[in-house]
C-alpha cells in the first residue's frame, strides 16, 4: 500500500474510531507508518462521503471541508453493501480514482470493518463480507533485460563507484526495497547471510551471492572511517538517504543510455525478480521469500513469459518432430 499524494492526506482529522483502528494495525498487525497513513486517508474520504450520504452536512459544503469527528458507531452500523458500492462509484466518477486506487480503498474498508465487527464486535452484520475487489488489468512490471542490467553495472564510474556498484548489485541480485537497503547495518551481515527488516518490521534473511559479497567487500576497503553502524554512507559521512540512492541510480541509468522515465530504483527490484525466474529457474515461493512479499499473488507479476519462451517450450515437446507418413 502506497502513501497517497493528495493534499487531503496531510490534514490530520480526528476521529476516535479511525485512531483506534490505526493503533491496532500499527501495534498488533505490525503495519508501517506509510500503510497506516494510507488507511487514514481512505477512511477520511469514506467518512466524509457517508456524512454527505446521510445528509449530516449541507450538500453545498465543500467535500474537503467536511469534518469527521462526529462519525460514530451508529452511522457505521447503517452502512450496507449498497452504500459501499455507492462510495466506490463516487470515487470513480467524482474523484476519478483509477482501478488500483479503488482497489486500495476496498482493502482499507475491508480491514476497517473487519476490525470493528470481528475484533471489537461493535455490530453485525459486517457490510464488507460480500464486498468484491475491482477487477484490475494484468500488471506487467517494467524491468531491465539481462544485457541492460550488465550495461548498467559496467557503466558505474565516479568518485563513489565502489559504493554505487555495491548498491546497484544488491538491488539487481537481492531485489530489496529502497528503504531496506538504506537501513542495512554492517552488523546485519554474517558471512553470506544478510538480515533485512522489511515492511511492518518483518525480518527476513537473504543470502548474498558471490557478486554481492565481492561488491560489498570492495566497498568496505574504501568506505570512509565512521562511527555510523550503517553500511552505506553519504559524502557527508552520514547514513545515505533514500533520495540520494534514487539520485545516484538515476544518474547511472542515464549515463548508460537507459530511459530514466521508465526505470527507477523500484524497477531494479522488478529486474531482480524477473531474472531469478527467467535464468535461475526459481520457484515462486522462494522468490516470494527473497522479496519479502506477504502474498504470493504479488510475486506472480514478475513471472514474465515472452513469445520466444512459449515457442521454445512447444518445440521441446518430444512429439514436435513427429510427422505423418501420409503426404
Amino acid at each position: 500500500m502506497t502513501t497517497p499524494t493528495n493534499p487531503t492526506a496531510k490534514i490530520i482529522l480526528n476521529n476516535a474510531l479511525i485512531d483506534e483502528f490505526l493503533n491496532y494495525v500499527l501495534t498488533i498487525k505490525g503495519y508501517s507508518e506509510k500503510s497506516a497513513q494510507a488507511y487514514r486517508y481512505d477512511l477520511i474520504i469514506f467518512f466524509r462521503f457517508i456524512k454527505r450520504y446521510f445528509a449530516m452536512v449541507p450538500q453545498s459544503l465543500d467535500f474537503d471541508e467536511i469534518l469527521i469527528d462526529d462519525v460514530s458507531i451508529d452511522e457505521l452500523k447503517s452502512v450496507n453493501l449498497g452504500i459501499l458500492y455507492a462510495f466506490l462509484s463516487y470515487s470513480s466518477k467524482e474523484r476519478h480514482n483509477s482501478d488500483a486506487a479503488r482497489s486500495r480503498k476496498v482493502s482499507s474498508l475491508r480491514s476497517f470493518f473487519n476490525y470493528l465487527c470481528n475484533k471489537q464486535k461493535y455490530f453485525l452484520p459486517n457490510p464488507v463480507t460480500e464486498l468484491e475487489m475491482p477487477k484490475l488489468p494484468a500488471r506487467h512490471a517494467r524491468y531491465l533485460e539481462w544485457d541492460e542490467a550488465v550495461d548498467l553495472l559496467k557503466g558505474i564510474t565516479g568518485r563513489h563507484k565502489e559504493r554505487d556498484f555495491a548498491i546497484v548489485t544488491l538491488f539487481l541480485n537481492c531485489g530489496m526495497r529502497l528503504s531496506e537497503l538504506t537501513q542495512i547495518k554492517i552488523s546485519d551481515i554474517k558471512n553470506d547471510a544478510l538480515r533485512i527488516i522489511g515492511k511492518g518490521n518483518k525480518e527476513r534473511t537473504v543470502f548474498l551471492n558471490h557478486a554481492c559479497l565481492k561488491a560489498i567487500n570492495r566497498y568496505l576497503v574504501v568506505r570512509q572511517e565512521s562511527d555510523s553502524p550503517y553500511l552505506f554512507l553519504s559524502q557527508q559521512n552520514t547514513p545515505i538517504s533514500n533520495r540520494a540512492v534514487q539520485h545516484l541510480v538515476k544518474k547511472h541509468l542515464a549515463s548508460c543510455g537507459l530511459n530514466t522515465d521508465e526505470i527507477s530504483v523500484h524497477k531494479l527490484r522488478h529486474t531482480a525478480a524477473t531474472l531469478m525466474f527467467r535464468y535461475g529457474n526459481a520457484d515462486l515461493r522462494s522468490v516470494q521469500e527473497i522479496l519479502g512479499h506477504q502474498n504470493v499473488s504479488t510475486t506472480q507479476i514478475y513471472t514474465h513469459i515472452n513469445e520466444e519462451t512459449l515457442r521454445d517450450t512447444l518445440n521441446q515437446n518430444p512429439l514436435s518432430q513427429f510427422e505423418s507418413d501420409d503426404d
